[in-house]
């Protein structure tokens, strides 16, 4: 091969210093080495070859030394190019000057992959019944082979190599067959026509099915608390992202510190192979309080308190009390370990707040099943409230309701506190009979979609719908809460929050009838930092002809905190020909 040096580029490292004196002063003689190599390779051999890293270099005396020396580099400089893939270099030095040597390396051509042979035994090629049998099987296979990384054609690397084998390992092991290992692995290569053929053997094992729970660390829970957050089923196939999902599921809990969750790849066990869960208990009680500021409802400062094993039963026992600038409240609420995917609660809820000029003061006690289902969650919910409303410049009322209320929401995001990808549906049906206490029959029917797309990379286009109806003669009698408002930040931007609704003397009031819409860009410059625009559209009203979609769009600054990403918009309400400004957390799940 013709070598030019001012093609291939001439790196020059020097590993010399000046003279040193040893021996009483004797000056010993430095080396200066070169390195003459294409750019494909020069990196990797300045970072990792001895000769060309050591700085300063004392000239050997004794010329088997030098030889040894030669040697050595010759071999490192090979060993490393067969990594990447080049076994037939040309490796020499040029010693015409005996302070400056060229290290010479011609890499020669790189190998590529020839030939790939993936072979599978044990029970994955038989298949199991109910799950890969006979064309299941063959299928399942093939979808393996599918997703090995070194395929023909791809340059030969050892770690792209080592990747592949690992990521076809993993593959079979992360179902069924736990104990699946490597039983061959060949590389042949040739360097003189820079071809490899490549064959990886796997045994896959036994099908493997779950035991029991085998827990430990409990000492204060209850010993059934583990159990009961469990969703895995006895003689399911092993699958380690649902032992995964219940380890998070644990660790998201208040009452464990750490958790980990496995079983023992033992082939004896196959059949009924026990899950292993460790877990260290977490304190307890926890106290704290925070503030801050929302333009929504002002200023915020908020105590709270939490006990994670109340009565040493498991249950959770939460409290605080919240106190905003037109928003004040008061809650407790006990939360009962899981049953299946079920899980239940009881409450209490003091509330008052006054905004748009209508002041509620509201007192609830209710109980709420909610079910979890991967990305699905519903919730049942029975409240029995009592209410008082005071609009300025009207006569104040009260009511007495016990509701139901059944939500249904779907939350199909790639990250629950920063979306960048995915949608968010949540329906929602409630109201109330006139024999249960209620002042008539009324329906609530309300529903929300959001739509995340990704756009450019980092960039993020938000879609945003709601709307709602209440079936109902009138507004008289219906809580607040069944009835809608709308304006304000994740909502109509460019008004007061809850400021668009129907006019009652001279405040604010839920409406039966509400429609909002939203389309937002957000622009992400740096990865904790972004710009927004948008427009929004909605209005709550009492009958449809009502319904007068008021405008507002306008500019907004984007952090991404450990929160969410917190939101700073200046909007433009085109009705009120008003500008506004609008801080709040950027997304409300």
């Amino acid at each position: 091969m013709h070598r030019c040096i001012a093609a291939c580029g001439l790196a020059a490292i020097l590993l010399a210093s000046p003279a040193s004196a040893q021996d009483g002063g004797e000056v010993q003689p430095t080396l200066e080495v070169r390195l003459d190599t294409p750019d494909s390779v020069r990196g990797l051999l300045s970072e990792h070859v001895r000769l060309l890293k050591r700085s300063p270099l004392v000239l050997p005396e004794e010329s088997a030394d030098r030889a040894a020396m030669t040697r050595r580099t010759r071999r490192e400089v090979a060993d490393l190019l067969a990594t990447e893939g080049y076994f037939s270099p040309r490796i020499r030095f040029d010693r015409s000057d005996d302070r400056r040597w060229v290290l010479q390396v011609e890499p020669g051509e790189r190998t590529v992959v020839a030939g790939v042979e993936l072979v599978f035994e044990g029970e994955v090629v038989a298949g199991v019944e109910g799950a890969a049998g006979g064309e299941g099987a063959a299928a399942y296979l093939e979808e393996l082979r599918a997703r090995w990384q070194l395929p023909v054609g791809q340059a030969f690397r050892q770690t792209t190599w080592d990747a592949a084998k690992q990521g076809l390992l993993d593959a079979i092991n992360a179902r069924r067959y736990a104990a699946a290992r490597i039983a061959e692995s060949r590389a042949e290569i040739d360097p003189k026509t820079a071809q490899a053929w490549l064959r990886v053997r796997i045994d896959s094992g036994p099908s493997f099915y779950l035991g029991e729970l085998d827990v430990q660390g409990i000492e204060h829970l209850p010993a059934d608390l583990v159990a009961r957050y469990s969703q895995l089923e006895r003689g399911a196939p092993y699958d380690r992202e649902a032992l995964l999902a219940f380890q998070t599921g644990l660790q998201n809990t208040p009452h464990f510190g750490s958790v980990i969750v496995d079983i023992e790849r033992d082939p004896a066990l196959a059949a009924a192979v026990p899950v292993r869960v460790q877990v260290t208990e977490a304190l307890p009680r926890y106290a704290g309080m925070g503030v801050g500021y929302s333009t929504n409802t002002g200023a915020r400062v908020e105590f709270n308190y939490r006990d994670s094993n109340l009565r040493q039963r498991g249950w959770e026992f939460s409290t605080g009390l919240r106190y905003e600038q037109y928003r004040q409240s008061l809650y407790a609420d006990i939360f009962l370990p899981p049953r299946g995917e079920h899980r239940d609660s009881v409450g209490a809820l003091i509330q008052r707040s006054d905004l748009e000029g209508l002041k509620v003061d509201t007192q609830i006690l209710g109980a709420t099943r909610a079910s979890q289902r991967g990305d699905t969650e519903t919730q049942l919910a029975l409240r029995l409230q009592h209410e008082k409303i005071q609009p300025a410049g009207a006569d104040a009322r009260s009511s007495n309701t016990l509701t139901a209320n059944w939500t249904w929401i779907k939350r199909a995001v790639n990250d629950l506190l920063d979306p960048t990808d995915g949608y968010l549906l949540e329906f929602q049906v409630g109201g109330a009979p006139e024999i249960a206490l209620a002042e008539q029959d009324f329906l609530r029917l309300y529903s929300r979609f959001v739509r995340y797309q990704p756009v450019r990379g980092t960039d993020v286009f938000i879609l945003r719908g709601e709307a709602g109806v209440t079936l109902a003669d009138s507004r008289e009698g219906i809580p607040q809460d069944f009835l809608f408002r709308t304006g304000g930040a994740q909502s109509v931007r460019g008004y007061d929050y809850q400021s668009l609704g129907v006019r009652e003397g001279s405040a604010t009031v839920g409406g039966r009838y509400l429609a909002t819409a939203s389309a937002e860009y957000v622009r992400w410059f740096q990865p904790q930092w972004g710009a927004a625009v948008f427009v929004d559209a909605g209005d709550a009203a009492d009958t449809r002809e009502d319904i007068d979609l008021r405008v507002g769009y306008g500019l907004g600054a984007r952090w991404r905190s450990p929160a969410g990403p917190l939101a700073i918009d200046l909007a433009w309400g085109h009705q009120e020909r008003r500008l506004r400004l609008h801080f709040g957390v950027a997304i409300a799940f």
